[in-house]
């Protein structure tokens, strides 16, 4: 089945995929499940860390965040891969594809699916959807790593301020092996140089994990 014909059976005025994570997350949730939809809500906007999603959200959110980690394993929260436990520099994101996808796309614009206009809601997905598969694909990769046993720690990297962000930085800390990833879903898009300029970064940042023949690559679909 094509793209097209999937985003055509997924918005329909007959598709049973729109109600699905609002009857589904309504039951989970329960009563309190307007804060939970905010919270998801927000991630999925890319407002990520805890003073972005409490400003949206305008609740104290404390407890939901955790409930939504621990009890409902939805989302998850990290941090740049080898800094040191804290709060700073920590985002949420939204693990379960289903959920993503929803609140992304469904949620998002329901007045959209309200007002019948789904030919327009299916222009919006074709022109946001690459972006939102890149996380998926990241996810990819980093489990088919851990499940190839090259790698013992898989994270992702990123500065305070934004400016540099590494998709996936893969260690074997018995080896020594050091390898970085750009993943992209065209291969055409990969910019070597800036991948390095990135890790140049990184090793400003951590420079106790410089070594020698360290690994700088980019994966695509084509290497799934």
């Amino acid at each position: 089945m094509t793209r097209k014909k999937m985003l055509d059976n997924v918005f329909s005025l007959s598709s049973s995929y729109i109600d699905e994570g609002r009857v589904i997350l309504s039951e989970e949730f329960g009563k309190e499940y307007g804060v939970y939809f905010s919270i998801l809500s927000a991630i999925s906007a890319g407002r990520t860390s805890f003073a972005e999603i409490r400003n949206i959200v305008g609740a104290d959110i404390g407890g939901h965040l955790t409930k939504l980690e621990t009890a409902y394993s939805f989302i998850s929260k990290k941090q740049p891969i080898f800094d040191r436990a804290t709060n700073k520099n920590c985002l949420y994101q939204i693990d379960d594809c289903f959920v993503r996808f929803w609140f992304r796309f469904v949620y998002k614009y329901m007045h959209l699916i309200e007002q019948k206009k789904l030919q327009l809601l299916e222009e919006v997905v074709e022109r946001d959807l690459d972006a939102f598969s890149g996380f998926a694909l990241e996810q990819y990769f980093k489990a088919k790593f851990l499940e190839d046993g090259k790698y013992t720690r898989i994270g992702s990297w990123w500065d305070r301020k934004g400016e540099n962000e590494i998709d996936l930085v893969c260690e074997n800390e018995f080896s020594g092996a050091l390898d970085f990833y750009e993943v992209k879903l065209d291969a055409r898009r990969y910019d070597d140089t800036a991948l390095r300029i990135k890790v140049a970064a990184f090793f400003r940042k951590h420079p106790e994990m410089m070594r020698d023949g360290y690994g700088i690559h980019g994966v695509s679909v084509a290497d799934m």
